[in-house]
């Protein structure tokens, strides 16, 4: 036994039948002459009609949606520039000092 596969109909096709049930035809006669699994299927495109308008009937894109790409991140000031230096010298300053202890303790 194949498992059905999950058709989809153009937005010309799904517009011209939700016209002609909002004309009067009935959905169970529009479904069985354009070959849909069921009346219900009309019948929620015609909801969908009426809620949002003909773009509802549009196919939608399929996944999840793209992220906004975030702008690129400003240049440090230079006053933040040398702010950033001065603290990396410091430490390196302070890690020199400990090393240069460390060996005096050692040669003791």
């Amino acid at each position: 036994m194949t498992k059905p596969t999950k058709k989809s109909y153009s937005f010309e096709f799904k517009l011209e039948l939700v016209e002609r049930f909002l004309a009067g035809e009935t959905a169970p006669d529009l479904a069985a002459e354009a070959g849909l699994s069921s009346p219900v299927l009309l019948k929620t495109w015609v909801r969908a009609y009426r809620r949002e308008g003909a773009d509802a009937l549009r196919p939608k894109p399929k996944g999840r949606p793209r992220r906004p790409a975030s702008p690129p991140p400003a240049e440090p000031s230079e006053l933040e520039q040398l702010r950033r230096e001065n603290a990396r010298l410091r430490a390196e300053v302070a890690y020199l000092g400990k090393l240069r202890a460390l060996r005096a303790q050692k040669q003791r």
